[in-house]
């Protein structure tokens, strides 16, 4: 197994996010005097803005028997983002979007309030295996996707325990202006924390190429990893952060 390494292309930037730490290195404290403060002041607002009613659950094929519709709903959500609003050409059934890494090597990470699907995302470690294909971004490197082009990433795709893969990334139509960057907040936060119960350290993934303004307006640093390309009518870039130093 190889290990992983920020390219020297995103050297700048290595301070931020450094080779993957060996096994029982030291991390960061997430227990400061500032950390405390940042949550303490984070769950203020959440009750002054009105989303303390809004909750962020971590999913697998072990535990969704406990959540009732919501994974069912989660799927249906996906499908009227992704194929009913920006059209893409992707799978669905039963009014439910799907593919071939939705399998119980992942994690999805549902926000909902009431029932409501607010927003989500999908998290699948970089050692995922479903027949022929892995991850998105190494298939995509590995030209078995016709949707996305080969030269995704400026290095090859990473094979690592410590390295997950954040994919099919939104938040609904039905979320107001005033309460989508806490919506955000939410969903970064429990992608995080999913990322690290599972032992990742860092996470790759795909977002609009405009990524930089709204992670900065999160608290979350993070590097291209590839160059920018255009599909399905948005400009898009792989990215990596480090899931052990960001804030939550």
């Amino acid at each position: 197994m190889k290990t992983f390494k920020v390219p020297p292309e995103t050297s700048p930037a290595a301070s931020v996010f450094p080779e993957l730490s060996p096994d029982g290195a030291p991390s960061r404290s997430l227990t400061s005097s500032r950390d405390k403060k940042r949550l303490r002041i984070r769950a203020e607002r959440n009750q002054s803005t009105g989303i303390a009613n809004v909750r962020a659950s971590s999913l697998s094929f072990a535990n969704m028997h406990n959540y009732g519709e919501l994974l069912v709903n989660y799927l249906r959500a996906r499908k009227h983002v992704f194929i009913d609003q920006l059209d893409w050409d992707i799978y669905q059934t039963d009014g439910m979007e799907f593919d071939q890494y939705d399998t119980p090597q992942c994690r999805w990470i549902v926000v909902h309030e009431f029932g409501e699907i607010l927003a989500g995302i999908r998290l699948l470690p970089t050692t995922a295996r479903c027949g022929i294909y892995s991850y998105m971004l190494r298939d995509a490197q590995r030209g078995i996707l016709d949707n996305l082009p080969t030269d995704v990433l400026f290095m090859q795709a990473p094979v690592d325990p410590k390295v997950w893969e954040a994919a099919r990334v939104f938040i609904t139509e039905t979320v107001p202006a005033q309460r989508r960057f806490d919506i955000q907040q939410v969903l970064v936060s429990k992608l995080i924390s999913t990322a690290r119960a599972e032992g990742a350290s860092h996470v790759i993934g795909i977002v609009p190429a405009i990524w930089a303004r709204w992670l900065r307006r999160l608290d979350l640093r993070a590097v291209p990893i590839g160059p920018r390309f255009h599909i399905d009518g948005t400009y898009s870039q792989a990215i990596l952060f480090n899931a052990v130093n960001a804030m939550n």
